[in-house]
């Protein structure tokens, strides 16, 4: 028997169980959530309290149980888009959220389903198509560092650390369904900060795509691989795509604020603190090669790293450090 024949259709299986787990895994929420819908329950919980609470049963326990059993906590990854999708709906039909500005709540809901889609198109792009090939590396990397502890870590590293990052960058989309103000031109400014942030994020992320893929194609031909890419939005920033993903945050926290909500601005400050953080994971990784290290050290030195802007000498820097 031809093993790799074996192998593709094993990888077939995998990816086909691992599509069923995304499809079916949130269906708890989405029924009870329903059935509540249907039947116009008096919940005493707030609605902020019922969508912790639901993420608590859904995401952070049952997921958890399924990475443990699968030895891969990568559902999370791909549910960073789909859960403000889930929760923008929530936030729009619940029945304590009603009086609120229809045209804010649809413009909402479209940017929100085009950030989402523009998101799970990289991530699919990125995994080659396939559902559960990997988890994140960070995820990984801390697998290895905590070893026979991992299993319990994870819940919190993983999970109940995303509940705190999601549900805190989605406060906007609350206030959204929970204020009734009529449209003004902070809400222009607020959309069309979301509006540059997602598209500046699909340039940086689709040059990231084509670099890699040529590279890729570099190596299967015995070619030297380019170091660094240094050409497009990533001539001007070190991390683009961060950057258009901290706009659109910010550009919703725009409208918390505006709608006299300015304390929903904390979700993007938690979001702002966490890709910092991992902007120096990246940076360190990156200089780990050594074919890259040192022409990434020049990277740093010339380049900003996250707001676009033009590229300093690295002579310029080297005089300072001689002063």
């Amino acid at each position: 028997m031809d093993m790799g024949a074996v192998r593709v259709r094993n990888g077939r299986g995998s990816n086909l169980k691992n599509a069923a787990i995304a499809f079916l895994v949130p269906l708890p929420s989405i029924i009870f959530y329903l059935k509540f819908l249907q039947h116009h329950y008096t919940c005493s919980l707030h609605p902020l309290l019922l969508a912790n609470a639901l993420f608590f049963l859904n995401v952070d326990l049952f997921f958890w149980l399924i990475g443990l059993l699968q030895s891969s906590h990568w559902m999370i990854d791909l549910y960073w888009t789909v859960i403000p999708v889930l929760l923008v709906h929530y936030y729009a039909t619940h029945p304590a959220l009603r009086h609120y500005n229809w045209w804010r709540s649809r413009v909402v809901i479209l940017m929100t389903w085009v950030w989402a889609i523009r998101l799970s198109h990289n991530y699919f792009r990125r995994e080659r198509w396939q559902w559960g090939a990997r988890e994140d590396w960070r995820f990984t990397d801390m697998r290895r560092q905590y070893g026979r502890h991992w299993w319990w870590v994870s819940f919190f590293a993983v999970y109940v650390s995303q509940q705190v990052f999601l549900i805190g960058v989605s406060l906007p989309l609350y206030v959204v369904h929970s204020v009734d103000k009529p449209w003004n031109v902070w809400d222009s400014v607020g959309v069309a900060v979301c509006a540059c942030g997602i598209v500046v994020a699909y340039y940086a992320d689709t040059q990231l795509h084509y670099f890699v893929r040529r590279n890729y194609e570099r190596k299967e031909l015995g070619l030297p691989v380019v170091p660094n890419l240094e050409e497009g939005l990533w001539r001007y920033s070190r991390h683009p795509n961060y950057f258009g993903e901290q706009l659109w945050w910010w550009g919703l926290a725009i409208l918390g604020w505006n709608l006299g909500q300015g304390w929903t601005f904390v979700g993007a400050l938690i979001n702002t603190m966490c890709l910092a953080y991992v902007t120096k994971l990246v940076e360190a990784r990156m200089l780990q090669p050594e074919y890259r290290a040192n022409a990434y050290r020049l990277y740093q030195k010339t380049t900003s790293v996250w707001i676009p802007w033009f590229r300093s000498s690295p002579l310029k820097h080297d005089s300072k450090k001689n002063t």
